[in-house]
């Protein structure tokens, strides 16, 4: 993650930098950096991450009885796709929408697209990990509870029942080392519970039951301190469906 990382702020700083690369075409084998580039370069040109689901959505019916969209970053995104995650809810009308990396800000970009268009009858929204990471950028609590206002608004104003889950508990991040997450995640979590009593939303708690004595995952339940394996979403899974029926 880190030669990605140090790409992505060259980019930041200099995005002239990307027509001063050779073109991968150009290249008989990519090296891993030219191959970065290009994912920096296809995230850079499409922010929000519209292009992901674009087509996926379009092939969904207008309506389901019971759809949910799942709204989120990695941790979303990897459930039930890559090895050692286990099933995601199979035998339910749920909708994966997360995308990996992605930030608060990136997830209110294509919430109209990937969730309010769809026509859930809920969205459970996991995000602000990547936010406390600095994925896009320094980013205080108050700019994350801003992103949750404003999606849980929407959502509401569409009639979509908006299910805010904890944050994950972690004590680093792997490719921004020195963030130190914990208290800041400890922190999020107080806030978002307090905000769904004020909104009479639901707050699905995955923290609780994930989270050590120091803030960081019990063991078992993650590969690399931040991303569940099978055995943390065998834990997750039955606390979104309790929350998806609680109305």
């Amino acid at each position: 993650m880190q030669p990605v990382r140090a790409l992505a702020l060259s980019l930041m700083l200099s995005p002239s930098l990307l027509a001063q690369q050779p073109s991968a075409a150009v290249q008989s084998t990519p090296s891993p950096d030219a191959v970065a580039l290009a994912q920096l370069k296809e995230r850079f040109n499409d922010f929000g991450g519209l292009n992901r689901y674009r087509d996926d959505n379009a092939k969904l019916p207008a309506t389901e009885k019971g759809r949910v969209v799942f709204l989120g970053d990695s941790i979303t995104d990897a459930w039930g796709r890559l090895p050692g995650t286990g099933e995601f809810f199979p035998n339910k009308p749920y909708i994966n929408r997360g995308i990996s990396g992605q930030t608060t800000p990136q997830m209110l970009i294509r919430l109209r697209q990937d969730v309010l268009a769809l026509r859930p009858e809920a969205v459970v929204i996991l995000a602000g990990t990547n936010d406390i990471a600095g994925n896009t950028g320094p980013s205080t609590l108050a700019m994350i509870e801003d992103n949750y206002t404003s999606m849980v608004q929407l959502a509401k104003a569409e009639h979509i029942r908006p299910i805010m889950a904890s944050v994950l508990p972690a004590i680093d991040y792997g490719w921004h080392h020195g963030v130190e997450p914990a208290q800041k995640i400890r922190d999020l979590n107080t806030w978002l519970r307090e905000f769904c009593k004020q909104q009479h939303i639901t707050y699905l708690d995955y923290y609780s039951s994930m989270a050590d004595s120091n803030g960081g995952m019990k063991p078992g339940l993650s590969k690399d301190g931040v991303h569940p394996t099978a055995e943390g979403y065998a834990i997750m899974a039955p606390l979104a469906e309790k929350a998806i029926e609680t109305k």
